[in-house]
């Protein structure tokens, strides 16, 4: 039987606590059938919030939200009072839980070898080619060497399709880029999230990246994708510092 949560098999501190959702079990129906979490995707309002209460008995607070825009902002999670537009979150306090939402874009998890900071990041290619991650890593004020990074489900690249603009973008700023992408013929391109994702932290000294093993347009049983049903609902990957006691 397939599991409702994925934790991250990473060498992160004790204080660390993470999980990234599936779809499995929640009581959502029809397209968004299972545990959708988005309540900005159509999906009856009743059970999006019965499968958040759901989220939240494994969680020390209630996660903060965002208002995700495919851009390079992050938010302070210790200070928000609201929803704000942001595309990543940092949180320095415990048991504040940062949360971001996809269905094929990459989320991207971060800490630091003390458990002082830890990052979430929706990285989708748009917020790639912005600089979400390099601003994350860069707010948390942390040796980037002293960081490391977790890739929680994403579109895989055998699945990923992108036009030779999307390519011209990521090998223009950095040529190494080139390596992510395979040609489908013509313009057409299959392009690994997850090793530009890799690229682009390891070329700021982030060289501690673990997972990035799952394709979400793929495994219909277990994820949600944009890409594969157009109308769908959205996954969670979360992080928080947890109490010492």
């Amino acid at each position: 039987m397939q599991k409702q949560w994925i934790y991250p098999d990473w060498p992160a501190p004790s204080r660390v606590r993470a999980l990234s959702t599936t779809r499995i079990n929640g009581v959502s129906r029809g397209v968004y059938s299972g545990l959708n979490l988005g309540s900005h995707v159509g999906d009856n309002a009743v059970d999006v919030a019965q499968n958040r209460t759901l989220l939240r008995e494994e969680l020390p607070g209630d996660p903060h939200w965002l208002k995700q825009t495919h851009g390079s902002t992050v938010a302070y999670a210790d200070n928000l009072a609201e929803v704000v537009e942001a595309d990543a979150a940092i949180a320095r306090r415990i048991n504040t839980v940062c949360a971001v939402m996809t269905a094929d874009c990459l989320p991207v998890l971060l800490c630091a070898d003390d458990a002082s900071v830890v990052g979430a990041a929706h990285a989708g290619w748009r917020g790639l080619a912005a600089g979400v991650l390099e601003q994350v890593v860069d707010l948390m004020e942390y040796t980037p060497g002293k960081l490391m990074a977790w890739f929680g489900p994403a579109i895989g690249p055998a699945a990923f399709e992108v036009g030779a603009d999307v390519r011209d973008i990521f090998v223009a700023e950095h040529p190494q880029s080139a390596t992510a992408f395979k040609n489908k013929g013509g313009d057409k391109w299959l392009a690994d999230i997850y090793a530009l994702a890799r690229l682009r932290l390891q070329r700021i000294g982030v060289t501690r990246i673990y997972g990035g093993e799952w394709c979400t347009y793929e495994d219909s049983q277990r994820f949600y994708s944009y890409r594969r049903d157009g109308v769908t609902g959205r996954m969670a990957t979360l992080i928080w510092i947890a109490d010492e006691n």
